[in-house]
């Protein structure tokens, strides 16, 4: 169910230029929440997420993927969201970044600084004029710290 779920949000979501970036069912019975998080270069807007909850609902319905009522949930990922993995690294180069390691690094675990890059494994961030490379295995935590210009 979970596939066939994944799918059909996807569909939906690709033909509004939108890219599901989160599918989360909690609940069942009647409490079931179905959230979908989206996200698209420079942001999603509520009129995207009106359009995919409309076409997503609709789907849902007809497959009658949910024998019960449940709440559709469609969101953005927010301005602070973390990153996960190397594709959220890779859409923010250039941007000031909080990051915390799992295993310390020059005897630290805590790194804020700017993203200059992304290795196949690790990213590369500039601490005070230093270069710090940090394996993406070893990142416990890291989001994006809002600047404010």
């Amino acid at each position: 169910m979970q596939r066939k779920l994944r799918n059909l949000v996807e569909e939906a979501a690709l033909r509004h230029g939108v890219e599901v970036v989160g599918v989360e069912v909690k609940g069942h019975g009647r409490r079931t929440l179905l959230r979908l998080t989206l996200d698209k270069e420079g942001g999603v807007t509520l009129s995207d997420c009106e359009k995919v909850s409309r076409e997503v609902g609709v789907m849902l319905d007809v497959e009658d993927m949910f024998p019960e009522s449940f709440t559709l949930e469609v969101t953005s990922p927010g301005i602070d969201r973390p990153l996960k993995g190397r594709t959220d690294f890779l859409k923010n180069i250039g941007k000031l970044l909080n990051v915390v390691t799992a295993e310390k690094i020059y005897n630290e675990s805590f790194f804020r600084g700017r993203l200059q890059s992304v290795a196949e494994n690790s990213i590369i961030l500039t601490v005070d004029k230093t270069m710090v490379e940090i394996p993406i295995d070893n990142v416990s935590r890291a989001k994006v710290e809002i600047e404010i210009k």
